[in-house]
């Protein structure tokens, strides 16, 4: 376990997100979203099971040997948590390691825009982050929790597989349960989170229609949910959310989530000048021009409500590229990269700035 405890340290001393542990094969550390493969011992196989046999949770070694991979958090003390993947490939196993903070950093540290204070100070509805694997979600959502607990006396219960950010309590009471160890599944978890009187749910990842029907039904009683989503974009989201339901039970779903929804969060990595990472953030919130998009089934009209509601605290992923070039954290290169519209944030660039929302709300 010495040599497994190094690599951990150097990947970490080495501010890489990510270990990957294949045996027979050089480690493999993500620096900056970069592959970058280490000069040393290729792990065995006997050295690999004795490691997978040691960090395993006891709860779910069962488990490993019925579905062949498991998610679990492994701690090492004085180096940090990681998220944990183990599974099997060719009938070895492997490990992808993910290393989370042990502190929450804060909204300024992570370059989050303001409005998403506000948006994590809401009374009740649901508030979605979404984005692409690896785009900080799951950072961002933890961002949000500790604001709330920093300024707010609320009692928050959170639903997690597995726990990556551990809380202290401050101003807020918080529960943490991870699936696996505190708790059978989400649904059993969700089943009962009601009667546990909270005020803030958060639930790690919403994953099926039984899952947002309970967001909902929370939601609609009054509580704050704050949970995660896998999309590209703030408006896609929705339909997403809507792909979880049978088409006969849509039309209610779009409906109830119109009267429900808060807001939806979506983030992109990107790369800056200094060579770190800062995420591009569109947000949609659940405004009346929204709200009654939404009701009326008219969904391919969020993006332009998207583009046209700044004055709302909404922007765009070509809105917020722009303003990470002008405030010069992103090259004109990096942002046109992965921007939703290449072509209109070139005219951007140029200075000229044609509203296609304003056209297509007419």
């Amino acid at each position: 376990m010495e040599l497994f405890h190094k690599i951990l340290k150097v990947g970490v001393e080495g501010h890489a997100s990510d270990v990957h542990l294949k045996i027979g094969t050089p480690v493999i550390y993500r620096i900056n979203r970069e592959l970058v493969a280490a000069e040393s011992t290729y792990p065995t196989e006997e050295w690999m099971n004795k490691v997978v046999d040691t960090i395993t949770p006891t709860h779910l070694k069962k488990r490993l040997e019925e579905e062949r991979e498991i998610d679990f958090s492994y701690y090492l003390p004085g180096v940090g948590r990681f998220r944990t993947n183990l599974f099997q490939q060719r009938g070895q196993f492997c490990l992808a390691m993910r290393h989370v903070k042990s502190t929450v950093p804060a909204f300024e540290e992570l370059g989050l825009p303001a409005t998403l204070k506000e948006i994590s100070e809401a009374p009740r509805g649901i508030v979605l982050v979404a984005g692409s694997t690896g785009s900080g979600k799951s950072t961002t959502l933890a961002a949000m929790i500790e604001h709330i607990n920093a300024h707010k006396k609320k009692h928050i219960v959170t639903m997690e597989d597995p726990i990556e950010f551990v809380f202290e309590d401050n101003q807020s009471v918080i529960e943490q349960r991870e699936v696996g160890l505190d708790t059978q599944s989400f649904h059993h978890a969700l089943k009962h989170v009601l009667r546990q009187d909270p005020d803030i749910i958060m639930i790690g990842e919403m994953r099926d229609a039984i899952s947002f029907m309970a967001a909902m039904s929370a939601a609609d009683t009054g509580h704050l949910v704050l949970s995660t989503l896998h999309t590209t974009n703030a408006s896609q989201s929705i339909t997403r959310i809507l792909d979880f339901f049978k088409s006969d039970e849509r039309e209610q779903t779009r409906r109830q989530l119109a009267g429900c929804l808060q807001a939806v969060v979506c983030q992109r990595m990107v790369g800056t000048v200094a060579g770190r990472m800062t995420p591009a953030i569109e947000i949609m919130r659940n405004t009346p021009t929204v709200k009654k998009m939404i009701e009326e089934n008219r969904l391919d009209k969020l993006a332009a409500a998207i583009e046209t509601g700044m004055d709302d605290g909404m922007i765009n992923f070509n809105q917020s590229l722009f303003k990470l070039v002008q405030d010069g954290k992103v090259s004109k290169e990096e942002a046109l990269a992965k921007a939703t519209n290449p072509q209109a944030l070139e005219m951007n660039f140029k200075g000229i700035f044609l509203s296609e929302g304003k056209r297509i709300l007419g």
